[in-house]
Order: structure tokens, then sequence, then C-alpha cells
């Protein structure tokens, strides 16, 4: 069914997974702990396994990279710096674009070649 429209995904403490996953690997069912928290069994499930698999480290949100240029839309008047940040932003945006067009070509050139040669 997945979470209601324009709701917000719900970010748990390394704290908060590690007392969960402690009681499950105590004995208590993953199921009694998803009636009591609300949380879903394969989310305690994949917890578990991720510290057994890395300790409590492997508990740790991991932050995700999002859009780089989102900070400066959303100001209505850059400094200096923040316009010269920005721009570097753009330019370097843009040469990543070319290089995958560059990657893209290679490999296109080397498969007509590979057709020519078994022609």
């Amino acid at each position: 069914m997945g979470r209601p429209k324009g709701g917000t995904n719900k970010h748990h403490s390394k704290d908060e997974k590690l007392i969960l996953v402690k009681r499950n690997l105590s004995g208590e069912s993953a199921l009694s702990l998803t009636k009591e928290t609300g949380l879903s069994d394969s989310m305690i499930g994949k917890w578990t396994k991720q510290y057994l698999e890395g300790g409590e480290d492997a508990l740790i949100n991991k932050r995700k990279p999002g859009n780089p240029l989102a900070k400066y839309h959303n100001k209505k008047e850059l400094t200096p710096i923040e316009q010269f940040e920005y721009k570097v932003a753009l330019l370097e945006r843009e040469l990543l674009k070319k290089d995958g067009e560059i990657v893209r070509l290679k490999k296109s050139i080397e498969l007509e070649r590979g057709d020519a040669k078994r022609k």
C-alpha cells in the first residue's frame, strides 16, 4: 500500500535501531516488535542483518546526495561566493554530461568498427 501521499520518510537513529535489534536478538519476535512500534517486520529484520554483518556502525543512516544545486535555487539573492560556487557546480554538471557523451560516442564507434570488420 505504501505511505500516504505527501508523507515523508521516517528516519530512525542508530540508538533506536540498536534497541530494537538487541530485543530481536534476545528472543523477542519481529512480529511482536512490529505490533509495538508500527514498523514492518522486514525493516527490523533488515536492521538485524545489518547489525550482524557490520556491527553498530552499520545502523548509522547514510546521507543521500540529492540535488547539489537546490541550495542555490531556494535563495532569492546569492552572495558573490555563492554565485561563484553555483557557476562552478553548473560547469561540473556540464562536464559530466560531456564526459558521458564522449563515452557513448566511443562505444558507438567501436560497435560500428566491429560491424565493419565482420562484413
